[in-house]
């Protein structure tokens, strides 16, 4: 019987723990301490551990010793992280513990966003023209190359969060002196207008066994600051855009070294020249509910699947079917939105949470999903839209 000790500084992948159990492991959660009353699948779980937290933030050092103590009585297989947050404390545990897996180097390609724009440039990937905010000869080297706007962004903050659009040069430096001695944890990258796309893969001997393609309504920059409805649909199967998204996809992944698990990917395709652009990668699976808009589009849940993927010896996905689906997602100004009118045939799922309305429509016709996205998204706004600041730090 193996041993999977799940790492989840936030509450996420239920369905991964129950895979876990279902395929027979013992199976071991270490989670934050405020989500003691979270809903966790406790049937499923043989142990869970909590860390002491100070918003969902661990003392490393502490979590090092627990583990290290657990494993004196219990041989620990794999270590798994849930969330983007907890790649690199798996990274720690498996180097310390010397458990196969992604150790510290591997794991920065797909946390520290300088880190991995350095390998994917180092590889010829296409991507974003960037500078470390490290040197500022180097910076103001970089900002007479390249014309503004700029981004700001956090090296390793997930989605949207923290990062800032900077219209001239002149106005990072007070940025920069408000960031003070953090500013080493961030990276300048010139801005460009576009389409951004995203790749769902799972990956095993550092082949892509499975791969959706998926395109965003508005950028998520967009959403996070100027407040928006999120809303992404898969595209249309054997599309040119799907066909060279997947070639880049594959090559991306190798070039970043993920032997095995799920990845999010995000690309930009470029209004000035159509060509698409590497963004942003991860080894999780993708949040916002996208796990959810997958399955309604190929039956695969991304958490069950790389569940299995971990613990079986031999693995290959289960043969998806091919719909097309959506995902609506906004803040409400009601506490329990009423989402009883999103009424149509096609509606797969809605949303059960407090402040959020959020629908998922799923058909054979590609049409047919773009047609309710469009008509629900005009709908959220008027019957539920709410937006607040943007976020500088992950809370949930």
């Amino acid at each position: 019987m193996k041993t999977v000790l799940a790492i989840a500084s936030f509450e996420k992948g239920q369905a991964f723990l129950r895979q876990c159990k279902a395929e027979g492991c013992n199976t071991l959660l270490l989670t934050s301490q405020s989500l003691q009353d979270a809903d966790w699948p406790r049937e499923s779980l043989d142990n869970i551990y909590f860390m002491p937290d100070v918003e969902k933030e661990w003392v490393l050092a502490d979590m090092l010793h627990a583990v290290s103590y657990l494993a004196r009585t219990v041989k620990i297989d794999k270590i798994v992280p849930l969330d983007d947050f907890d790649v690199e404390k798996a990274a720690l545990l498996r180097e310390h513990l010397r458990i196969g897996g992604m150790g510290d180097t591997t794991a920065r390609y797909f946390r520290d966003k300088l880190a991995m724009r350095s390998k994917a440039l180092d590889g010829g990937l296409p991507i974003p023209r960037f500078v470390g905010v490290l040197n500022y000869d180097t910076i103001r080297a970089f900002m007479a190359e390249v014309p503004p706007p700029y981004v700001l962004k956090p090296r390793s903050q997930a989605g949207a969060i923290g990062i800032k659009k900077v219209e001239s040069a002149d106005a990072l430096w007070p940025l920069l002196e408000v960031l003070g001695d953090r500013q080493s944890h961030y990276l300048l990258e010139e801005f460009l207008p576009g389409t951004i796309w995203h790749v769902d893969s799972i990956v095993d001997d550092k082949k892509v066994l499975w791969a959706l393609v998926s395109r965003y309504a508005r950028p998520p920059l967009e959403v996070s600051h100027e407040g928006r409805v999120f809303c992404t649909q898969n595209v249309v199967y054997g599309s040119v855009e799907e066909k060279a998204l997947k070639k880049l996809n594959a090559t991306v992944l190798k070039t970043l070294g993920l032997v095995r698990g799920v990845s999010h990917t995000e690309y930009i395709q470029s209004a000035a020249d159509g060509q698409f652009y590497f963004l942003e990668t991860s080894a999780r699976v993708g949040g916002a509910h996208i796990a959810d808009m997958i399955e309604a589009a190929s039956g695969l849940n991304l958490w069950a699947e790389w569940a299995k993927l971990e613990v079986r010896e031999s693995y290959s996905p289960a043969p998806p079917y091919k719909r097309y689906a959506g995902l609506l997602v906004s803040l409400a100004k009601q506490e329990t939105p009423d989402l009883s009118s999103y009424s149509a045939p096609e509606v797969w799922w809605r949303m059960e949470k407090k402040n959020h309305a959020g629908v998922i429509v799923a058909s054979e016709r590609y049409e047919r999903v773009t047609e309710l996205l469009e008509s629900y998204t005009t709908r959220f706004y008027s019957d539920f839209f709410h937006s607040l600041p943007p976020k500088e730090k992950a809370t949930d």
